[in-house]
């Protein structure tokens, strides 16, 4: 898990969020890795930083680039080494929090999901996970990438049949009075879920990069 808030990583993140990027010069910082076992790549326009154990003159060895080249296929494997595990590259997402002391807590946590795969993966690669949500699915509310507070979510089977009606864009809304007002909270949203990634979109929620998680042996 990645629960270090001094991590550098967090810094870039937070100042993306108030729309403060790196230069676009097509290179690569190299990080220390995340406490728990956990690396990433991430990419913003023009820059990437790689979180990893290997040295950096190893990993720049490898012909990384902040031009698309730090999330292609050999490098992550590279990254991971044999038989480690690498995610899916995901859109990486900020909005900010909209919970007050009226507002917050417009969703009661839930405890009867805790075996579902999406809270599974959220408790394997965060810190401090709750969940909360009603009939119309859940989200999760955690500690993850370099100490960020992340959110996801999940459609109940039956709300899930009803996409397209603003099920899912409601439920983030209220999702966002779980964090106090103003704070940045993050999002990894597939890009091929384009269901998912409208909704995000929707509410507020704005692009920034791109990540792919990576877990080697140890």
């Amino acid at each position: 898990m990645t629960n270090s808030d001094s991590h550098p990583l967090l810094a870039h993140l937070l100042e993306a969020a108030d729309g403060r990027f790196p230069d676009i010069d097509g290179g690569v910082t190299v990080l220390p890795p995340f406490e728990g076992g956990l690396e990433c790549s991430f990419a913003f326009t023009g820059h990437a930083f790689v979180v990893t154990r290997l040295p950096a003159e190893e990993v720049l060895a490898q012909g990384p680039d902040g031009f698309g080249l730090s999330l292609a296929p050999d490098f992550l494997r590279h990254l991971a080494g044999p038989g480690g595990w690498i995610g899916v590259t995901d859109a990486s997402l900020v909005a900010r929090g909209s919970g007050t002391p009226d507002t917050a807590g417009r969703l009661a946590e839930r405890h009867d999901v805790d075996d579902h795969p999406r809270v599974r993966h959220a408790r394997s690669v965060r810190n401090d996970v709750r969940v909360y949500g009603d009939e119309r699915g859940f989200v999760t509310v955690g500690r993850g990438l370099a100490g960020r507070r992340e959110v996801g979510i999940a459609l109940d089977e039956e709300a899930g049949q009803k996409a397209g009606r603003g099920i899912g864009r409601s439920l983030l809304l209220d999702a966002l009075t779980l964090v106090p007002e103003g704070e940045p909270v993050f999002a990894a949203v597939s890009p091929g879920n384009a269901r998912s990634l409208r909704a995000f979109l929707a509410v507020g929620f704005t692009p920034i990069g791109s990540e792919v998680l990576l877990r080697p042996l140890p």
